[in-house]
């Protein structure tokens, strides 16, 4: 029997599959928060709009035969081939130019030869530009490994495409191995959301079975200060960096009024990069989360490791989604995106950092991106809003050669 006084301090949350079944979820560890289940951050999606289709009405039934022969005619034109019309869908293509990614391409990087895992929603392979992508799946809901898309707009889908995606759209490295861990699903809500015990569960076996060289993390929760232990998604993180895995996540979304002045967890961890979002224009997205100069500890933050580390572009970006379709999102989830990406085909053009690494050269890569960083503005060497600046690939690349020895 349990003495109740063991239980204070434990809430029980609902598991999204089934709400007969609670998970207890300790208050008093860092990045809880009411209700925590691991939320996708930085993210407010938009279809595109491709070919917009009139609704129906009935008082245009009377019209139908001319309309019929209207349809007779363009078939006939389109079957001589005089007439193609084809109305594409936009790009972001400003965000591969503006962050490098097209550089790297270039000299011919594509993250060949390097694992690279995600933590969300999972994958809709269905779409035409994800039909070749060299993938390992794992649903932490089902246990299947039939890959699937479970999350609300296809957010893992998205995240996805702005990396591998080899079709209409081309991604950062469409030549990774991309691990997808299904870990978040749709909330009910509009949302996505799942357990810490999950993601956590997840992260593991993105480098224990998974063998990832780079750990994606386009999700968070709020971090606490107050809280007496790391919970079990922060320590996780520490875990895996602790054996050699480069972690990317995001800053979060509260920036403005409601900003509590900390970055999401596990972004605040000290040796995790943690990502602003920038606009077209170059601008820090006014959602992405303030950081603070303290770590959770209490202690004062110092380089390379003050949060956030770096801005990547998250504004209006444009990826895969559900039925072929193609979709734009705002925010710090799809700038995380943008750095994992850009440091698989830094990891394809310097092997040596692939296959696990210690903190200490995690830590000269770090002061790499912080030396290669484009500062927003003038005299400034970190923001607590933007970071060490803007991110930049091939400089990132020539700072890692002269100054990293792991």
């Amino acid at each position: 029997m349990w003495d109740e006084n063991e239980l204070n301090g434990v809430d029980f949350i609902p598991e999204p599959s089934d709400s007969r079944i609670l998970s207890a979820a300790d208050t008093t560890t860092r990045g809880h928060q009411d209700g925590w289940r691991s939320e996708v951050i930085g993210w407010n999606p938009h279809p595109v709009p491709v070919v917009s289709r009139p609704r129906r009405n009935a008082q245009r039934v009377a019209n139908v035969g001319i309309f019929m022969l209207i349809v007779l005619i363009l078939w006939a034109i389109w079957r001589t081939q005089l007439l193609i019309i084809e109305i594409p869908p936009p790009t972001s293509e400003w965000a591969y130019e503006d962050s490098g990614v097209r550089d790297l391409q270039d000299m011919g990087y594509t993250g060949e030869g390097v694992r690279l895992c995600m933590v969300d929603t999972g994958i809709d392979v269905s779409h035409p530009d994800l039909t070749g992508v060299d993938l390992v799946f794992k649903d932490f809901i089902t246990g299947s490994s039939e890959p699937t898309e479970r999350g609300s707009l296809a957010h893992g889908t998205m995240m996805a495409g702005i990396l591998v995606a080899d079709g209409y759209l081309q991604g950062i490295a469409p030549d990774v191995t991309l691990g997808m861990a299904a870990a978040l699903g749709d909330d009910g809500d509009g949302g996505n959301s799942g357990d810490q015990n999950v993601v956590a569960s997840a992260i593991e076996w993105c480098w224990k079975t998974f063998d990832a060289d780079i750990i994606s993390l386009s999700l968070g929760g709020e971090s606490d200060p107050d809280a007496d232990r790391d919970g079990p998604t922060t320590n996780a993180v520490r875990l895996a960096m602790a054996n050699g895995v480069f972690v990317i996540a995001a800053a979060g979304n509260d920036g403005g009024e409601d900003d509590d002045g900390r970055v999401a967890t596990p972004s605040d961890v000290k040796e995790v990069i943690s990502v602003a979002a920038l606009d077209d224009n170059g601008d820090i997205w006014s959602g992405s989360s303030l950081g603070d100069s303290t770590d959770a500890d209490g202690e004062s933050r110092t380089n390379p490791n003050l949060k956030p580390e770096i801005s990547a572009p998250g504004v209006g970006v444009v990826s895969t989604a559900y039925y072929g379709e193609y979709y734009s999102s705002t925010g710090t989830s799809d700038a995380t995106v943008f750095v994992s990406g850009i440091l698989a085909l830094i990891l394809e053009a310097e092997p040596s950092l692939q296959n696990g690494v210690d903190l200490d050269c995690i830590s000269q890569v770090k002061t790499a991106l912080m030396q290669s960083a484009q500062p927003l503005e003038e005299g400034v060497s970190h923001d607590a809003r933007w970071g060490y600046g803007a991110i930049d690939g091939p400089e990132w690349l020539s700072q890692i050669r002269d100054n990293v020895v792991c």
